[in-house]
């Protein structure tokens, strides 16, 4: 078990093959001396075996939720092939590229061969597998349908990634143009009205008022550009620590978002398709409604939706229907309540939940589109207000002298 325990490392070899030729390669082993041996298994004599040196920068990367989605994935596919779960792990680690990926495999794969239970090594790993994912694992184990549980959680972790992806591609979008206006801005005054300042002065006529004022804007940023620059860090940085230690101010950011423009209709949507997605999982699994409402609360992303599901779930451990304390929250479309009233009458609630999700899904790519396409001509607006605000106020100045001297 000792030797079982051992980490797999990455080691590089240079050898001859059965013909003589020289060789060369990469292979994954616990040792030295058993990576030889295994060298020697393949035909090949090894001249010189070292251990891979690890990259200066980024030895190994981070661990992303998508990445814990692709082993999900493949593990349910080896199951469903009839791989035993350890020799699934081995393959999967053997395949992987990022270390710590790797690291984390092999030693799950290592607390399952030494007796450990599927779930129960997960939850060693709470920053990787949540409550929902062990518990859902859990469930598979005991009813024998271990395959066809990771397939569900792999498409569960799937559709979830993508919609994150498509809320952020929204959230950061109008973000990444403002700042980029921002910016313009800001080099346009610090570097270009200064040129232009210097050669009003030698013109000993008054400005116009536009470039009077442009000019000052330009003066008071050249002067305190470092304290609207540390201003702009601390109000982030201050804002995002006020989410995180919080819970009221973040309750009241998750409150006002959904109000937001646009931005706010794509969020709301995108929890709504992360409650039938996760509802639909959870219920299918066999978990009983009320704890499978615990673990939506958690995972729709947004307060309002968490206190609402809360309700919803001292509601159903009370008796009332599912649809019916839905429908009372008024958070709800009326769409998804109408769905899971016909899931909850024809005993199918797990797949009408499902094509909630898959509704709600399809809403939040169309309005993400949408939103791509509408800001678009707003950014070249935007810009060119800006930008050409900014001219203007540096060639009036020029026109007038112009209309002077004719």
């Amino acid at each position: 078990m000792a030797e079982k325990a051992e980490k797999l490392q990455a080691f590089v070899w240079e050898g001859k093959d059965r013909k003589g030729n020289k060789t060369k390669g990469e292979v994954s082993g616990t040792n030295l001396a058993l990576v030889k041996a295994q060298l020697r298994k393949q035909g090949i004599i090894p001249d010189k075996v070292k251990k891979k040196p690890k990259p200066l920068f980024g030895g190994s990367k981070k661990i992303t939720p998508f990445d814990i989605a692709m082993l999900t994935r493949q593990l349910a596919t080896m199951m469903k092939a009839g791989v035993p779960l350890v020799q699934s792990f081995d393959i999967v680690a053997d395949g992987l590229e990022n270390r710590g990926l790797q690291e984390l495999v092999t030693n799950i794969r290592n607390d399952i061969s030494s007796g450990t239970s599927f779930a129960g090594a997960l939850r060693k790993y709470p920053r990787h597998f949540d409550d929902l994912y062990c518990n859902l694992v859990d469930s598979g184990e005991k009813a024998g349908a271990l395959e066809s549980m990771l397939d569900r959680i792999a498409t569960y972790l799937e559709k979830t990634e993508i919609l994150k992806k498509k809320v952020k591609k929204a959230m950061t979008y109008p973000a990444a143009i403002i700042v980029v206006a921002v910016i313009v801005t800001a080099i346009l005054l610090v570097k270009v009205v200064p040129q232009f300042e210097s050669l009003f002065k030698g013109f000993g006529a008054e400005l116009p008022v536009f470039t009077q004022m442009v000019v000052r804007l330009s003066e008071w940023l050249q002067a305190w550009w470092f304290v609207v620059l540390l201003g702009i860090m601390g109000t982030i940085f201050l804002f995002k620590e006020a989410v995180r230690r919080s819970q009221k101010f973040s309750d009241f950011v998750d409150k006002y978002i959904l109000k937001l423009p646009v931005v706010g209709e794509i969020l709301d949507k995108s929890a709504v398709a992360k409650f039938g997605r996760v509802l639909s999982t959870t219920f299918a699994a066999g978990v009983p409604l009320v704890d499978a409402l615990d673990s939506v609360a958690g995972a729709t992303g947004n307060a309002v939706y968490r206190d609402a599901i809360q309700r919803i779930k001292n509601d159903v451990s009370s008796g009332t229907q599912l649809q019916a304390t839905m429908r009372q929250q008024d958070v709800f479309p009326v769409m998804a309540v109408q769905l899971t009233a016909i899931g909850e009458e024809s005993g199918n609630l797990d797949e009408m939940l499902e094509k909630v999700a898959i509704h709600y899904e399809a809403v939040v790519d169309d309005m993400v589109d949408n939103l791509t396409a509408l800001l678009e001509p707003i950014i070249m607006a935007i810009l060119g207000v800006l930008v050409g605000g900014l001219i203007i106020a540096m060639y009036l100045p020029i026109f007038q002298m112009g209309q002077v001297v004719g």
